[in-house]
């Protein structure tokens, strides 16, 4: 005879779901002790559990004070969580960037609050990198700008407006790779380019002045992961 289903009791599933969650999870009573926390909470902070019982959630969020607890309790009477950007902090001392979602959820007492902690220190470093690389991109004398593998221009700066004689980013956008730079070998290093190849050519320009522009044109492929999307490239005066 096959055996009978029993369903587990409500708390051990509850347990269950909390270990398999990807974000560090923190129950603590109405006032912010903490009553009960995940395992990824104790990878994150690097507590025990038998370390925090009891403890003050800013044992883990140093913001959180029991003014601002009471606070967020009171703002979650009329919303069903809240989310706030904050400061965690490591038992070893060390702080790390995080969004702190909030809400109520009745486990031993009613009232009792559940924080979601996700470190969010690698995001904001790729943020100011890539806030970096466009900073880096728009200052930058040679003009520079991305196609898209059809030829468009995606993004360009302000070297590129300047030495096209464009108004703005949207003029540009307007406009191809193959209208604006159709001399031998530029459109064959362009798909070249789309095949992986980078390469880096000479040419003349006419210019309004009594001597012609020597101009040197570099073209690299634009990879996301293997994938080539398009092409990105370079524009100097030599």
């Amino acid at each position: 005879m096959p055996a009978l289903f029993v369903p587990k009791d409500r708390k051990s599933l509850f347990r269950q779901f909390l270990a398999g969650m990807y974000d560090a999870v923190v129950i603590t009573d109405p006032n912010g002790h903490i009553l009960e926390i995940n395992p990824r909470a104790e990878e994150h902070f690097g507590y025990a559990q038998e370390e925090v019982l009891d403890k003050p959630i800013s044992t883990y969020i140093p913001g959180l004070s029991p003014e601002i607890v009471q606070r967020i309790r009171k703002g979650l009477e009329d919303d069903r969580h809240m989310m706030i950007d904050a400061n965690g902090r490591n038992k070893d001392g060390s702080k790390f960037a995080c969004e702190v979602t909030v809400s109520i959820i009745d486990l031993k007492d009613p009232g009792d609050l559940v924080f979601t902690v996700r470190n969010v220190e690698r995001r904001r470093r790729v943020r100011e990198m890539l806030r970096a690389k466009e900073n880096a991109f728009q200052i930058s004398q040679a003009a520079l700008f991305a196609c898209d593998a059809e030829g468009r221009f995606t993004q360009v700066n302000d070297a590129f407006l300047q030495m096209f004689g464009f108004d703005d980013e949207d003029a540009a956008k307007s406009r191809t790779f193959g209208e604006l730079m159709n001399d031998d070998p530029l459109p064959v290093n362009f798909h070249k380019a789309l095949e992986g190849e980078s390469s880096t050519i000479g040419i003349v320009a006419e210019s309004d002045g009594s001597d012609d522009d020597e101009i040197e044109i570099t073209l690299a492929p634009n990879r996301d992961g293997r994938k080539i999307r398009g092409v990105v490239g370079s524009i100097m005066k030599v």
